[in-house]
């Protein structure tokens, strides 16, 4: 039996119900591999920006790492150089030591002590150390440590440095010692 012109017994004149399908599934099938071919480069560039953080981070903590063991040496190698130029003076002193047990003229004991301290003083001036100088100036807690009050002998003296107990240093322009000081009320 035909119905409107359909060939029932074959089926060749029924709509084939699956025939979208079927196209859609090729195109489905293609959009599928395309998407996976998507996914596998997004995965790829995952993997590379994963494996590029990784040796940064390497790199960064290899750094730090580097960084410190440098500074350290920096500070041991500073001092080193500090104890070498004070070794002439030591040696020096020592040498007065020995001129002081056995020297019969004070004089000459005198002037070796002040030879052996002005040496001193220079090789300290030539690593960077400044004496401060704080005697008649205005008490500043910044640069000062206020060991007492006395009264000041005179009027213009008031808030001022009256005597240096202990001297401050710089060193290259760095405070690294408050001046012990008398300050006039």
């Amino acid at each position: 039996m035909q119905t409107n012109g359909q060939d029932t017994e074959n089926g060749k004149g029924m709509p084939d119900i699956n025939a979208e399908e079927n196209l859609g599934g090729t195109t489905n099938l293609n959009d599928a591999l395309a998407d996976e071919s998507e996914l596998d480069k997004k995965q790829q560039e995952l993997n590379e920006m994963r494996d590029k953080y990784l040796r940064l981070v390497a790199e960064f903590d290899n750094f730090k790492k580097r960084t410190a063991k440098e500074r350290i040496e920096l500070m041991q190698t500073a001092n080193k150089e500090v104890i070498i130029s004070l070794l002439d003076v030591l040696d020096d002193s020592e040498r007065a030591t020995k001129q002081i047990e056995s020297a019969a003229d004070i004089n000459a004991v005198k002037d070796g002590v002040a030879l052996v301290f002005n040496k001193l003083k220079s090789t300290l001036q030539a690593k960077g150390l400044k004496p401060m100088e704080s005697l008649h100036t205005e008490f500043n807690p910044d640069l000062h440590d206020a060991i007492t009050e006395i009264p000041a002998p005179s009027e213009d003296l008031k808030g001022k440095v009256i005597d240096d107990m202990q001297k401050g240093y710089y060193l290259n322009d760095k405070l690294i010692r408050h001046a012990k000081v008398i300050v006039g009320k």
